[in-house]
């Protein structure tokens, strides 16, 4: 693909902002912003920690700490307005940013005293708001906890094919990686995929390169969220690039919950990953705790222009879209970044 460079100025942060892009890897729970943390808190006379100002609530030095502020969110999330609420707002800012499709995981298991279907239910009127309101596509993962084991991840899988709607399009299986590997799943995602759900899980973030390669081959993942630590291994490397197999990647999560702290350096996994030709995308994770937005993630890799609008196509062709729209939104995108390009400054 080929773009055509000058005339109009358009500053690069502007041009990664317009860029058509598809947001793959977000949790609902995560996009909460600290002030709609507060506000529901209050709402529902939750004690929160204590604190000097609602920012220091947002600090944590490795992915345990992140999960405990996570589940305090949760628990913030107790009717079907704080749902709608949520919802609507995190898509809101994911169009602000440039997103026009969105596929984002939300935790059943962490919200207590409200039912599986009435959740459910609130997030799908969020995102009919939102796409009324900023011509935003989404669609929904439920997203098992793997700290609560096997059978739990069955009762799981139940109650999402009870309630099976057009927008629930697969699941996925987060929270704290070790010693939690993906094998014990095996039948959960066998069962999902005979069901007609796409599968996904986060490995590699905090687990060993073993857990992508579980992923893959013992869960039957096309996709990987995260998957950092396949730079330990350079036959998994070979074997991911050969199959075709998409890394939802979120650069400023990196900061926090892995041993990798400086983006800039060519030994960050994201980099590794990249320049061993794997195929990346690159999303927010839970941009409110991590005060980040999807032009943020775009642009903190600095990365030239060229780069990152393959990426922005990267996203689209990772999503888990009708070939037929694929094809049509591919041809749009494309015309609308070659158009982008034609107004990018010198």
């Amino acid at each position: 693909m080929e773009f055509s460079k000058s005339v109009q100025p358009l500053d690069k942060l502007s041009f990664i902002r317009a860029l058509p892009k598809a947001e793959l890897h977000l949790h609902l729970e995560g996009s909460v912003g600290i002030e709609t943390l507060v506000e529901l808190a209050a709402k529902h006379s939750l004690e929160l920690p204590l604190h000097d100002k609602p920012e220091d609530l947002l600090r944590f030095a490795d992915l345990g700490e992140f999960l405990q502020v996570y589940d305090l969110v949760c628990r913030s999330m107790q009717d079907v307005d704080d749902f709608i609420q949520v919802t609507y707002e995190m898509l809101q800012r994911c169009a602000d940013h440039g997103a026009r499709y969105v596929e984002f995981f939300f935790s059943p298991h962490a919200h207590t005293g409200i039912d599986y279907p009435l959740m459910l239910q609130a997030i799908r009127d969020g995102m009919q708001a939102a796409h009324a309101d900023f011509d935003i596509t989404s669609r929904v993962i439920p997203a098992h906890s793997r700290e609560l084991g096997a059978p739990a991840g069955m009762a799981f899988l139940e109650q999402v094919l009870a309630n099976r709607c057009d927008e629930v399009i697969g699941i996925g299986l987060d929270y704290q990686e070790r010693p939690y590997p993906p094998d014990p799943f095996q039948e959960m995602y066998r069962l999902a995929r005979k069901a007609g759900l796409q599968t996904t899980a986060h490995a590699g973030e905090d687990g060993p390169a073993a857990y992508v390669r579980s992923a893959l081959d013992t869960l039957g993942c096309p996709r990987i969220d995260h998957g950092y630590h396949i730079v330990d291994d350079p036959r998994l490397i070979a074997d991911c690039r050969a199959r075709g197999i998409w890394f939802t990647c979120c650069p400023t999560t990196t900061l926090y919950t892995t041993q990798w702290r400086d983006l800039s350096s060519a030994a960050h996994p994201i980099r590794q990953m990249l320049a061993a030709g794997l195929n990346v995308t690159l999303n927010t994770d839970d941009p409110g705790l991590f005060r980040t937005n999807l032009s943020q993630e775009y642009a903190v890799l600095d990365l030239p222009p060229e780069q990152l609008a393959r990426l922005a196509l990267n996203s689209l062709e990772a999503a888990w879209l009708d070939e037929a729209l694929k094809k049509h939104w591919r041809d749009e995108w494309q015309q609308e970044i070659s158009r982008l390009f034609s107004r990018l400054a010198a």
